[in-house]
């Protein structure tokens, strides 16, 4: 799982995080477990992570930087989930969904490309796509200014890419939308219902 705060779990409106069972890769590991897969999820999440695109406030957002590293350290993987571009879309950026695809099309490439281990396997890749941004608002609105209109068709630019490059794809905004509470995040009922729905196409995934 490499991901941002929508995956760390961030509460809305806080800093606090939510615990790993409330997450949604908590929730999905669960609903895996509870279909004997034996399987562990292990987080890679980072606030503010970008797809490849830096940060000028705060440094290691870049999501490209150092990737093959993360994969070669978890080695061997059954499947790598991609949930990024939120924050290639905050107002320091003039990115649209074609910027953060590009984004995303880089960081599959490293991945297949990363300096595994001679025999293991290259893992599958998933990425799933975030919800709409419903207009940004409370203390995080200003970094997000803007956003659901900068963003309009990411899902459909992201699928485009996995098509493209052979990996699987699902749209978190089929299933859920963004918080409530600050229209960029996942409240933790909109947690569960994501892990939920992705137990069936990871097992599928995963299937020998």
């Amino acid at each position: 799982m490499y991901a941002d705060s929508l995956t760390w779990g961030i509460i809305p409106g806080t800093r606090r995080r939510l615990s790993f069972d409330e997450r949604w890769p908590g929730v999905l590991e669960a609903g895996l477990n509870a279909r004997d897969a034996r399987v562990r999820v292990i987080e890679d999440c980072l606030n503010g992570r970008r797809t490849v695109f830096e940060d000028p406030y705060k440094p290691g957002r870049n999501g490209l930087t150092g990737i093959g590293q993360v994969i070669e350290a978890h080695s061997p993987l059954d499947l790598v989930i991609l949930m990024l571009g939120t924050n290639d879309f905050q107002s320091m950026h003039r990115h649209n969904a074609w910027h953060s695809a590009q984004g995303m099309a880089a960081l599959v490439t490293a991945i297949r490309q990363a300096p595994i281990e001679p025999g293991m396997p290259v893992p599958p890749i998933l990425v799933v796509a975030p919800p709409m941004f419903d207009r940004p608002r409370g203390p995080i609105g200003p970094k997000f200014e803007g956003a659901q209109v900068s963003a309009a068709g990411l899902a459909d630019a992201l699928q485009a890419t996995c098509r493209d490059l052979h990996c699987s794809f699902f749209d978190a905004g089929t299933v859920t939308g963004a918080s409530k509470v600050d229209g960029v995040h996942l409240d933790a009922d909109q947690h569960a219902v994501l892990g939920q729905a992705l137990v069936e196409q990871v097992l599928d995934l995963m299937a020998p």
